[in-house]
């Protein structure tokens, strides 16, 4: 892209109070017969078995069972959206996972979903914008090809107070896995995926701890640590996909200033 990146999958907007939610969801298959927006398609067809408890749960999920902050009212917002990508790797399903170079001025090594804010050409926020801004983003961010990529299904949006930020989740399933590395070093430093079964490991979880007082679920994995907005969201999956398992929420993990 041309334009400064903008980055919602970074924890720099993120803060005890500010939760997951939203006031829509897109229920069932949807193929959207808008020239403007063509090839991009809601479907469930042919999915693995193990994702139906995701489906299940991005159709039923009400927006308050996810956050107390809704998206405002009024439509305001910076919109925005980010591609949680469901793969199968050597130990089963996975995620993918990028990492913020080191070199970035705000919260430098930290992981995130791919993805990133609206432009005008990813068409109407309330409708297919979100789905193709979050395929956009993996492409411009991982070099993974969009083509192999099956939306299956999108959950509440989330909104973030501090930045303002209107977030789209649009989940993915890799249907057609294409090789996947950094783009620009400048903004990212490697990019990976994670084994779900690593997620939903109890020696994994933690509490991370910001000097702010922000508390909120971390995950260790692939020699990184996931908090934030990206672990509250994962977090969440988990629970509402009946993938959870019981995890010491006693143990806490610092986060310096930095972070």
């Amino acid at each position: 892209m041309t334009r400064a990146k903008e980055s919602c999958g970074a924890q720099e907007s993120y803060r005890a109070e500010e939760g997951y939610g939203g006031d829509e969801s897109y229920g069932g298959d949807e193929s959207y017969g808008d020239p403007a927006t063509a090839g991009v398609a809601v479907t469930t067809d042919g999915l693995p078995d193990w994702l139906t408890p995701v489906v299940r749960a991005s159709r039923t999920v009400a927006p308050e069972e996810l956050s107390r902050f809704l998206p405002p009212e009024s439509g305001g917002g910076r919109q925005s959206a980010v591609l949680i990508l469901f793969g199968e790797g050597a130990r089963g399903p996975e995620l993918l996972l990028m990492e913020r170079a080191s070199s970035l001025r705000s919260h430098p090594g930290q992981p995130a979903f791919p993805g990133g804010s609206l432009d005008p050409e990813d068409g109407d926020p309330a409708t297919t914008g979100p789905l193709r801004a979050a395929l956009r983003e993996a492409e411009e961010e991982t070099g993974l090809d969009p083509s192999g990529v099956q939306l299956f299904g999108v959950l509440p949006k989330l909104y973030i107070p501090v930045s303002e930020f209107v977030v789209t989740p649009v989940l993915g399933w890799w249907r057609s896995p294409t090789p996947v590395g950094v783009v620009d070093p400048g903004e990212t430093a490697r990019v990976f995926t994670v084994p779900v079964a690593d997620l939903t490991d109890p020696a994994n979880r933690a509490t991370a701890r910001h000097p702010s007082g922000h508390r909120g679920p971390a995950f260790l994995v692939a020699s990184a640590l996931v908090w934030g907005f990206t672990a509250g969201v994962i977090d969440r999956i988990l629970y509402f996909a009946g993938w959870e398992q019981p995890w010491d929420r006693s143990k806490q993990v610092p986060l310096d200033w930095r972070a």
